[in-house]
């Protein structure tokens, strides 16, 4: 259920259609089962950030990490062992498949991944163009010293 409405600001903003619809997307996406594999979103630096995941059980070749346009997609397709067929009493430790999507700001890109310890790291950096970093505008002084108006001598 939606507890919030963003049709006021769609008559007073320009532009910003994409964060209202991710906006609109979080509140309606929210299902069951969708805190599988549980992760940690770090700030790492002024732009760099990194996702934690944690995937005991799974194997790099198991897991597949896409960064399109906008979205960072990690999935998870864990194959079915002999050891799956074993007489297991509890089992703890999830290994369902999963997809996990992220949304990504303007100029974030991923700079990596790593698998260790049943965690996946993913780091990533947001890097401005030139034309999009702040510049110092010099002033140029209108009323220069050097012009002086001379008195003619009679």
């Amino acid at each position: 259920m939606r507890t919030f409405d963003v049709s006021p600001l769609y008559r007073s903003t320009v532009g910003f259609d994409r964060l209202f619809k991710l906006l609109d997307g979080m509140a309606t996406t929210d299902t069951p089962g969708s805190t599988y594999p549980p992760y940690n979103i770090e700030r790492t630096g002024d732009n760099a950030y990194r996702i934690s995941m944690a995937v005991a059980g799974f194997s790099d070749e198991e897991l597949s990490i896409e960064s399109r346009e906008n979205g960072l997609t990690v999935k998870g397709d864990k194959s079915v062992s002999d050891e799956d067929n074993a007489d297991v009493l509890y089992r703890g430790i999830a290994g369902r498949s999963f997809e996990r999507r992220f949304q990504l700001a303007d100029y974030v890109n991923v700079t990596g991944a790593k698998l260790e310890n049943g965690l996946l790291h993913i780091d990533l950096v947001r890097e401005l163009p030139e034309a999009m970093k702040p510049r110092k505008i010099e002033i140029a002084n209108s009323n220069p010293s050097s012009r002086q108006i001379e008195a003619n001598a009679a």
